[in-house]
């Protein structure tokens, strides 16, 4: 009880802080144990556990401090207004921004600096940037806006991203250093600083310098030429994969970035154009994004193909171990996530509910058959002339259902992300097998690194041109639908096997798992996947357009939610992944995951 009446007095102060430095008496603070975000004038940061450890006090205070800074320094209408139209653009527009009223916050009340600080930690924490092994790895607005953080406050940037920001550093300072300047003379005028990173993101070749972004004040003339403008611009688009050509041969040239390969490494706050209070702010600044292309960007003859698919497999978890190695496995997984089972267990429980709930049966009594009821013999006994009573169940309509969970295993989501991952599953395969909800348990990845034995064929075939994926496909099958969870619980203590996470090949994944679902019987089909990023595979992207494996999934997508009776949905751990899937959620650490796959699942059930 004292803990708690610590929290809550931790609580209060955090709240009064917050008015205070927001200079607005209706804002609302609330803990969370999901991501830290701001909707409307509602403030949501993450629990401190018992006791407040000073870390995690800070990061509460930090996140706090953030979100109350752009309450009173940001205007959103203004932002949107001016803000890029390229994705790449507008990553850094919007990184930027964040930047600014946060410098102004560590400038005005230095006790902020340390809180401010923790939450960068955490934001960093699961950005690629901390990732990055060569320059078209880093994010680019991750790079800009942690420059220009130590440019404007002195401090330098986390510890886990110099390594990233090394590999753009020197480009950066060549192109926007005077940029950097200006921004540190307007930081309190948002109109001023916004027109000056504008003419930052013409230096870093962002934007195009020639096309300024739409004004709030356009007139009718203006708008009036819109359809004369959008014809010139299709007629430009037809040489547009000719000038990034040319643009990535100049840049190996000069030893900097191209273009593209610059938008190869964007991110981009999706459904950020929206203006207004509410919704426009809800999660600026706290989930990291990656590139946000349009999915028109697939040109009208793309075709992806494989190579080959003679050394693809698909196997079960039985098939690559032993079964005394998957037992030694799982005990290792048990014992690594131990601190975080109970808490997805009671989100488990939670779901239990809820699905029960919509499967409660209901009786009829006073029937002339069925299953006696024994509540009325009394007035049998009373009076032998009053008739047997029966009563019959009636159920209610819950339509059978079959729910496939598929796990990107790739290299990336090594350590806590994929362990997290795998006891989640695990707790919902149990959780809906109790429930009467069907589960499949898949994994995704590839079994080599840089190709394997397909790109030796086609080095052996002297390296035709074009050749689409170029790498060997592993599909992992830790759970079959019909298979009883007691039996398959050790399977999924093969993702803990040092060697297993390697390349990841999204598009062909996502339609294994739905062909999968559609031999089905049930009624009801719902695929689920769990990734921490785009798709990947180097063998495959270094032969064939950057986007190609991007591209296909895109398009894979497009089929299964626009013509497949699978309901699809997506849970992206530290990468936005509502770019690429209609129904889906971000999280920023793998130990949302278990809230975020009961809340996903649950909202399906609650709508059906």
């Amino acid at each position: 009880m004292a803990d708690r009446s610590q929290l809550d007095r931790f609580k209060d102060v955090l709240s009064g802080t917050a008015r205070a430095i927001a200079h607005d008496a209706e804002i609302e603070l609330a803990f969370t144990a999901d991501a830290p975000h701001l909707a409307g004038k509602q403030i949501k940061v993450p629990t401190p556990t018992r006791g407040l450890p000073p870390e995690q006090v800070a990061l509460a205070r930090g996140f706090a401090d953030s979100f109350s800074l752009k309450l009173r320094h940001h205007n959103a209408k203004l932002h949107n207004a001016r803000a890029p139209g390229e994705p790449a653009a507008r990553a850094v527009y919007d990184a930027v921004e964040m930047v600014r009223y946060e410098a102004l916050g560590s400038k005005n009340y230095p006790g902020m600096r340390a809180n401010l600080a923790a939450a960068l930690d955490m934001r960093t924490h699961s950005d690629p940037i901390t990732r990055a092994n060569s320059a078209s790895e880093v994010p680019i607005q991750g790079a800009v806006a942690l420059l220009l953080r130590e440019k404007l406050t002195g401090q330098a940037p986390p510890p886990e991203a110099i390594k990233g920001i090394q590999f753009l550093r020197d480009w950066i300072d060549e192109k926007a250093a005077s940029d950097f300047e200006g921004l540190a003379m307007c930081l309190d005028d948002q109109e001023a600083f916004q027109s000056q990173v504008l003419s930052m993101l013409e230096h870093l070749e962002l934007v195009r310098a020639d096309v300024p972004p739409e004004s709030p004040d356009q007139d009718e003339d203006e708008q009036d030429g819109e359809q004369q403008d959008q014809d010139e611009q299709e007629n430009e688009n037809e040489s547009d994969e000719d000038d990034q050509s040319s643009a990535e041969t100049r840049g190996e040239d000069k030893g900097e970035p191209s273009e593209e390969q610059v938008d190869e490494r964007q991110e981009d706050d999706s459904d950020s154009d929206e203006e207004g209070d509410g919704d426009a702010q809800d999660d600026d600044g706290v989930l990291p994004v990656r590139p946000n292309r349009p999915f028109s960007d697939l040109p009208p003859d793309f075709n992806y193909t494989a190579y080959t698919t003679k050394y693809d497999e698909v196997v079960t978890a039985q098939d690559l171990c032993e079964p005394e190695e998957l037992a030694r496995l799982r005990g290792f997984l048990d014992q690594q996530l131990a601190p975080f089972q109970g808490a997805v267990s009671k989100l488990a429980h939670r779901l239990q509910r809820r699905l029960m709930a919509q499967q409660n049966r209901s009786w009829d009594f006073d029937q002339e058959e069925g299953m006696l009821d024994a509540a009325r013999l009394a007035r049998v006994v009373v009076n032998p002339a009053h008739s047997l009573s029966y009563k019959m169940e009636r159920d209610t309509d819950f339509r059978d259902t079959v729910v496939t969970l598929l796990i990107d295993n790739s290299g990336s989501m090594r350590g806590r992300p994929i362990g997290i991952a795998a006891i989640s599953a695990d707790i919902m395969a149990r959780t809906l097998e109790r429930c009467g909800v069907k589960t499949e348990v898949l994994g995704f990845t590839t079994r080599a690194w840089k190709g394997g034995q397909s790109r030796e064929q086609w080095l052996a075939a002297g390296r035709p041109p074009k050749p689409g994926r170029l790498n060997d496909l592993r599909h992992i099958i830790y759970k079959n639908a019909d298979e009883p969870w007691r039996r398959a619980k050790a399977n999924l203590g093969l993702m803990m096997r040092e060697g297993l996470l390697k390349e990841n090949i999204d598009g062909e994944a996502l339609m294994w798992a739905h062909n999968r679902l559609l031999a089905r019987n049930e009624e009801r089909r719902i695929l689920m996947v769990i990734s921490d990023g785009a798709p990947v595979d180097d063998s495959t992207l270094s032969v064939n357009n950057g986007t190609y494996l991007e591209r296909h999934l895109r398009q894979v997508i497009a089929w299964i939610e626009g013509r497949s009776p699978v309901e699809l949905i997506a849970i992206g751990i530290g990468h936005d992944v509502t770019r690429y899937y209609r129904r889906a959620v971000t999280i920023m650490d793998a130990e949302q995951l278990g809230g975020a796959m009961v809340e996903q699942l649950a909202s399906l059930f609650d709508k059906d």
